[in-house]
């Protein structure tokens, strides 16, 4: 009969006495000010209802009635920019002011236990809370509450939003209560009635797994699941909170022309992730494809907070990509011109491009000041790069050999390095499609560019040959490529050797191309120790090639696929299999912070058609393509954790007597040590956090939602591997603890690794080019190319980078990719309320916080070592990528929690 009561209660249109004004607040915006605008959040919070009482804080004991009690709720909410404080002023007399607001919202407390005598669940206890203080950027509501003895503790709040505007809860706060408050963290949008009739339901912060939820909650944890799943039909509208699943089928522009048509991504002939779905209506010219539309919808809890709306994403991101990036294109008139002294590329640096007039002087100055830094008489802006460190601190270091090695290990993209197990090297392609399967780098091309030292079959069992593949891969698509004006590509192979001194020295690169029309297939090995000095230049075009093509595999694989991409769909079952009261729920949210939002965006401007990265990148049109490819061949969740990933490409072996239970092939290697450091502190900090909730084996394997998320990750986020035998399954702690890590590790330590150092590796494009636009000048050279060639080959080599166009725009983009914002969280910074309350978990999360502090000591120890030649010496830039903590801005270190740009 409660239960009734309360449905009821939900489908009830409201009085009109409840009603604002319509004089005062209309649905939309409001028609005249009524508050003043105070200054955005720093930091956007939750909506939470607190209890206090007095000082004390009793926080092990659940606040049962033995006799009435009198509760004050508190409501905290944020004041936003386009929330119902958006447009008030102070120029409406008080009286009219309480009006408004004297039942902005419906408070409901409800009873984590059922009635005794009927088995149902107790009646709510309602009440209406009024604006009672405002203080910068926080509004606080209250009310009182009469809560009868027997009621039980409460264990959740039914919120209905009386505005017609949205509002951010920030938390509840209930007072009064014996043993001490209540607290509810909401960190989260609460929809208008008017836009949606069902309440808000939010939990107190005391976390249940599955079979221990209070019976008086269990049918609001499953209704709250049910309402966020929604019902897989019609378009999603901004307020909803709707999480389900689509292919990646919207990077195409088919309404526009066919010539931006792109394949779907996401099925039996193309595999890949999912993304979250829109329901955008299908494309007319194809039914495959979504259209787009202004909106590209995110759930509402998912969208950046207001500080990163104004500090990067409206204000920073979108203003390079909406404003600057137009103003780039509109100084080159040529979109084709490449530079043509090196000198062109300084001044990028030091004089900096001037920008045509803008339409709102000054705009980009404020917005982006570390790149448009002056403003000119006559309205001109001047658009001005940071020296990169890497260059600021050895301008030819870009040049040299030893850095090309030192990246591979210390650089943007230290998951690509390989130990050769095999000789010799084979293509796995079809040697009747590709050519024949045999690479020409020999045994006895090798011996000598070792130098005598030993011999390869010595050399491989001392595990001292390494390799960057890029052969089988991209192979396939160069002659595809080839047929982009302004691009070119080859499959490669890269070899190294490990000296004694732990540093890496390259050997040898291959280049291929496949059998094309009636030429048959073509491939050269280009060295290092060439006696000539075209043989020395030669060698500088192909590790330019190698650059490009590690560049393109790091942002579409190694950046792109493996930690946004496959991220997403761990989110999205999440939200729709593990309630907020879940724990796992609650270790997990703040690594998933913002991502389906900064993935959404990247689908609007980066990876869509014609879009940054396919205009910049080798291989064009066909980058994410290459990406699906790169998913069905190698991704595995199960190689996702690190120390599996360095196994896998063989630089380390296990070894229980060594640190971490690995030996690692390559010793002084930056990036590894660094980051088993840091997993072995998340491993720890999951371990205890897992086992604190389930002591034992069997409560893992039998909490329905945790395997209903894990099942769900697998057989709809990653439904084209759902059947893979490598997927782990949860029986057991160390099972979870295992997969958690891995997810907690990718969104956070292997985000950083591979993202803010994109500028500072990348800013000055010749050390990492995007593209490379011609072939090989002994690829079926004209007579006039190679005269040109040997006459003036820097010239060559320059037009082999990127145009002039090209790069300005990548540089740009890299540069706001690579900033933290003034909001990030970092990994093991600040502990959640739920976390706060639990006085173990907050002890264990406390231990975590403090590895990660040693783990900054440990690197800055490191990066003065010496004898660490990859990661210091003359003119290098330390190692700190992996360093936790970060101010914001491109300042090279920090591990946020999760993939937030």
């Amino acid at each position: 009969m409660i239960s009734s009561q309360i449905q009821k209660l939900n489908s009830t249109k409201p009085s009109s006495s409840l009603l604002p004004k319509p004089s005062i607040l209309s649905h939309g915006n409001p028609s005249l000010p009524i508050y003043k605008q105070q200054h955005l959040p720093k930091r956007q919070a939750n909506f939470r209802i607190r209890a206090v009482l007095g000082n004390a804080k009793v926080l092990s004991k659940p606040s049962t009635t033995e006799t009435a009690v009198k509760v004050k709720a508190t409501v905290t909410v944020k004041v936003t920019v386009g929330g119902i404080f958006s447009n008030i002023g102070l120029t409406i007399p008080l009286d009219e002011l309480t009006e408004v607001f004297g039942k902005s919202f419906l408070l409901e407390l409800v009873s984590s236990q059922l009635d005794p005598k009927t088995g149902l669940e107790k009646e709510t206890i309602k009440a209406y809370a009024h604006k009672a203080s405002q203080k910068d950027d926080e509004v606080k509501y209250e009310t009182k509450f009469t809560v009868p003895a027997g009621f039980g503790a409460v264990g959740a709040v039914l919120v209905e939003n009386q505005h017609h505007k949205e509002i951010f809860l920030q938390d509840i706060v209930l007072e009064g209560f014996p043993n001490g408050p209540v607290n509810v963290e909401c960190d989260s949008w609460a929809h208008s009635k008017y836009d949606d009739s069902k309440k808000r339901i939010f939990f107190a912060n005391k976390s249940y797994i599955t079979s221990e939820t209070p019976d008086g909650l269990k049918r609001l944890r499953e209704q709250e699941l049910e309402d966020i799943r929604g019902n897989g039909e019609g378009e999603r509208k901004s307020h909803e909170r709707i999480y389900d699943y689509d292919t990646y089928n919207d990077l195409g522009f088919p309404d526009i022309t066919s010539k931006l048509a792109r394949p779907v991504l996401g099925g039996k002939e193309r595999p890949y992730p999912r993304r979250c779905r829109t329901g955008r209506p299908r494309s007319r010219k194809d039914p495959s494809s979504e259209s787009k539309s202004l909106i590209n919808y995110v759930p509402r809890d998912e969208v950046f907070s207001e500080v990163k709306q104004f500090t990067f994403s409206a204000k920073t991101l979108k203003s390079v990509l909406n404003a600057l990036l137009p103003s780039i294109e509109s100084v080159f008139e040529d979109p084709k011109l490449g530079f043509s002294y090196f000198n062109s590329i300084d001044s990028l640096f030091d004089e900096g491009v001037t920008l045509p007039k803008p339409k709102n002087p000054g705009f980009l100055r404020t917005v982006l000041p570390r790149l448009v830094k002056t403003f000119r008489e006559g309205g001109d802006e001047l658009l001005l790069f940071d020296t990169p460190d890497m260059i600021d601190r050895d301008k030819f270091s870009w040049f040299k050999d030893e850095e090309f090695s030192r990246q591979t290990l210390a650089g943007l993209n230290p998951f690509s390095i390989q130990l050769v197990t095999e000789w010799p090297l084979t293509s796995k392609l079809d040697p009747e499609i590709y050519g024949p399967p045999e690479s020409m780098i020999t045994t006895e091309l090798l011996e000598k560019e070792i130098g005598g030292i030993m011999t390869v079959e010595e050399a491989m069992k001392q595990k001292r040959i390494f390799m960057l593949d890029y052969h089988d891969l991209y192979l396939p698509y160069v002659n595809k490529v080839r047929e982009i004006e302004g691009t070119t590509l080859y499959g490669s192979r890269t070899l190294f050797f490990l000296m004694e001194n732990g540093t890496l020295r390259p050997l040898a690169i291959e280049l291929t191309r496949p059998p094309s029309g009636d030429k048959p297939q073509w491939k050269q090995v280009f060295t290092p120790s060439c006696s000539d000095a075209t043989g020395c230049w030669l060698w500088r075009l192909a590790k330019a090639h190698v650059c490009a093509h590690d560049s393109g595999y790091h942002q579409l694989v190694i950046h792109w696929l493996r930690t946004h991409c496959c991220a997403e769909p761990y989110i999205i079952a999440a939200n729709r299999q593990l309630s907020a009261m879940h724990p796992i729920n609650r270790l997990l949210r703040p690594h998933f912070r913002y991502t389906m939002e900064i993935n959404a965006l990247a689908r609007e401007s980066l990876i869509n058609a014609a879009g940054i990265i396919e205009t910049t990148f080798s291989p064009g049109k066909y980058c994410m393509e290459l990406s699906s490819v790169a998913y069905d061949k190698l991704w595995r969740f199960d190689t996702e954790a690190l120390p599996a990933d360095l196994i896998r490409r063989g630089m380390a072996v296990e070894d229980p007597t060594a640190r971490h239970g690995l030996k690692l092939a390559i010793e002084d290697y930056p990036f590894a040590n660094d980051g088993l450091v840091l997993w072995d502190a998340i491993k720890e900090w999951v371990g205890d956090y897992v086992n604190h909730y389930y002591p034992e084996a069997i409560m893992v394997e039998s909490d329905k939602e945790l395997q209903a998320w894990w099942t769900e990750v697998r057989a709809k986020g990653h439904e084209d591997k759902k059947d893979e035998p490598w997927w782990p399954v949860l029986k057991t702690q160390e099972n979870l603890v295992h997969v958690l890590t891995t997810i907690i590790w990718v969104t956070s330590g292997h985000h950083a690794a591979v993202n803010f150092g994109q500028y500072m590796y990348g800013g000055y494009f010749p050390n990492r080019p995007t593209i490379a636009r011609t072939n090989m000048p002994t690829e079926s050279p004209s007579d006039e190319e190679w005269k040109l060639f040997l006459k003036k080959p820097e010239l060559s080599l320059l037009k082999c980078f990127p145009t002039q166009l090209q790069a300005t725009k990548v540089m740009a983009v890299l540069n706001v990719l690579s900033s933290h914002s003034p909001d990030e969280e970092y990994i093991g910074e600040k502990t959640e309320p739920s976390w706060e309350e639990n006085p173990v978990i907050k002890a264990a999360f406390e231990k975590f916080t403090g590895r990660l502090k040693e783990l900054e000591g440990i690197i800055d120890e490191r990066n003065t070592d010496l004898n660490l030649k990859n990661r210091t010496g003359a003119g290098v830039v330390p190692y700190e990528l992996l360093k936790p903590f970060s101010a914001h801005g491109v300042t090279g270190k920090g591990v946020p929690n999760s993939i937030s740009i």
